[in-house]
């Protein structure tokens, strides 16, 4: 053990924080790089895990741009992610505005928001099956207490995927907890310096909140790009399998039927290299309109 407490002497601070992240770094080249590789190279090839892969080039490619599914799957998914992310950050964003105080009622009401994000999908998606039930579920049956409308949620194509999208949007514990952190560190001095100055509240808001937690707001509209696609297939496959019609058939369920189902594993990689290509144009876009308002430094 002396030995080994002398070599370890030896190795300087940056050395001993590269040995401690080196598990890390194997980690995600054996569980994250690789795969990610292995993927984008069965991509190019026809396999379906019993023969040899056989390689086809981009043929995949052009049999998911003709194929009228992949399609409407492509468009549900883009309607999912133009739709739930900017809410769900919305959501998050006035939640921790309403719950920035710190006191114990205050405290209970931030448990709260974030117990939705650690319920397990699919008991969570079995609760809000319940819930959408059109003949005793609990939102149907406030609706016909309120003399409003009500549709039969996920049977109908029209509401299917607003369903979907509904349910996603009381999922935002980390975002609030991300803004949360992000008020607290905002100097309450300011705030007195612009009281002292005649900004009422919205302009405190506008002028400063704002823009000291735009590259909060900014790092998360990435994130939830990612993971908030990835985290539809459990409702999507417990809840309606994508039905009635297709009308909830979005990109990750549909990667699952090719790969499982039809046992296309060679189209499936494609439209999951596919699908990050649309992820990353999203985000590029979103870079491009920072820096064309002039705030890319700051993010």
């Amino acid at each position: 053990m002396s030995w080994l407490s002398k070599q370890w002497e030896r190795i300087s601070y940056q050395g001993q924080l590269r040995l401690f992240l080196l598990p890390y770094l194997l980690g995600s080249i054996l569980l994250v790089i690789l795969p990610a590789l292995a993927t984008l190279a069965v991509a190019f090839t026809e396999y379906n895990a019993v023969k040899t892969p056989v390689w086809v080039g981009l043929d995949n490619f052009r049999r998911l741009l003709n194929s009228p599914l992949v399609r409407l799957s492509v468009r549900n998914s883009l309607i999912f992610l133009l739709t739930a992310v900017p809410l769900r950050l919305l959501g998050a964003l006035l939640l921790a505005l309403l719950l920035q105080r710190k006191s114990r009622p205050f405290g209970l009401h931030r448990s709260a928001v974030y117990v939705p994000t650690v319920i397990p999908e699919v008991a969570y998606a079995l609760i809000w099956l319940w819930i959408f039930n059109p003949l005793y579920g609990p939102l149907n049956l406030l609706l016909s207490w309120l003399q409003l409308p009500t549709p039969a949620w996920l049977t109908e194509s029209d509401t299917a995927l607003f369903a979907i999208i509904f349910m996603a949007l009381f999922q935002i514990g980390e975002g609030f907890v991300v803004l949360l952190a992000a008020l607290q560190t905002i100097p309450h001095a300011v705030y007195e310096a612009a009281t002292v100055d005649g900004a009422n509240s919205w302009q405190s808001f506008w002028r400063i909140t704002f823009p000291l937690i735009l590259p909060w707001l900014l790092l998360l509209a990435f994130r939830d790009l990612v993971i908030s696609l990835q985290n539809t297939f459990t409702p999507t496959f417990v809840m309606t399998y994508g039905g009635p019609y297709y009308a909830t058939t979005l990109v990750p369920l549909l990667i699952y039927e090719l790969a499982f189902d039809l046992f296309d594993f060679g189209l499936a990689a494609a439209l999951l290299v596919l699908m990050f290509v649309i992820i990353g144009l999203l985000i590029a876009g979103i870079l491009s309109l920072i820096g064309s308002r002039g705030i890319a430094d700051n993010v």
